[in-house]
């Protein structure tokens, strides 16, 4: 499928993303495929291959069908397996990488992304992504570069910690009115933001929202309890679970003020 992909003008290399890239799917999970193009893809010919693969008319969303960040793609069903093309324009992933490299990043609404679209996650998933198709080499290159975490992102990531103690402070400030959706969004945020400091403060790169509490738990000199104290918050939405909340922001910006660590 891959090597057909890479045939469809505008495709440039195909690569297996999310948990079967890592070696940490479960038998029923999805397989993720990162369509990397440059220009416009042809959008008729891969909605043509889709469905050939398929074996039923599937439509393809171009750039923008899924928003401003995820550009695109199709849900397919092969053989029973589900098998997700997500598009990726190469140009603009490759500009982000550079913004990175000099430690600016931004945070774009997007469909799907509940906490924001993290611009980091261009290059990240390059480089926990595993290459398949790349006839011209240009996927690998850029593989090779984002393998090394860029010091300038990972203090802006790490600096950026600050927005979750500002969330925690508008919670306090709904939590009494019995405000839950308010005090949801302020404390999710606040726990959304944790991930990526803590990740980046270790020089590891943070996808998105799935899976990234469970992943900041196992990192080196998170606090206890990381994980149930982030649910007992979040079941609560009282004045008392912001001031649990307020606590493990306090523990998680102790670490990252503690300095470094081997990557």
């Amino acid at each position: 499928m891959a090597a057909r992909l890479t045939a469809l003008p505008g495709i440039r290399a195909v690569a297996l993303g999310g948990s079967r890239a890592r070696g940490t799917h479960r038998p029923d999970s999805d397989w993720d495929l990162g369509l990397y193009y440059r220009g416009a893809p042809d959008v008729a010919a891969l909605a043509a291959l889709a469905s050939e693969v398929q074996g039923s008319p599937i439509e393809v969303a171009g750039p923008g069908g899924w928003g401003p960040w995820v550009d695109g793609g199709a849900w397919l069903r092969v053989d029973g397996v589900q098998v997700d093309w997500i598009l990726r324009d190469l140009d603009r992933v490759e500009a982000v990488w550079a913004e990175c490299r000099e430690g600016r990043f931004e945070v774009g609404v997007q469909a799907g992304h509940p906490l924001g679209f993290w611009s980091p996650a261009y290059p990240g998933e390059v480089a926990l992504g595993r290459v398949i198709a790349d006839p011209r080499g240009e996927l690998t290159a850029l593989q090779e570069k984002v393998r090394n975490y860029p010091e300038a992102l990972r203090t802006a990531l790490v600096e950026a910690a600050w927005e979750a103690d500002f969330s925690v402070a508008a919670a306090r400030k709904s939590a009494p009115g019995g405000d839950p959706l308010h005090v949801s969004l302020c404390l999710s945020r606040a726990f959304g933001v944790l991930a990526q400091s803590l990740h980046a403060h270790h020089r590891t790169w943070c996808l998105n929202e799935k899976g990234a509490t469970a992943a900041a738990a196992a990192l080196p000199d998170t606090p206890a309890r990381y994980t149930e104290r982030i649910g007992e918050a979040l079941r609560g939405l009282d004045p008392a679970a912001v001031e649990r909340a307020a606590e493990l922001v306090r523990e998680v910006r102790s670490v990252l003020a503690a300095g470094g660590t081997q990557g």
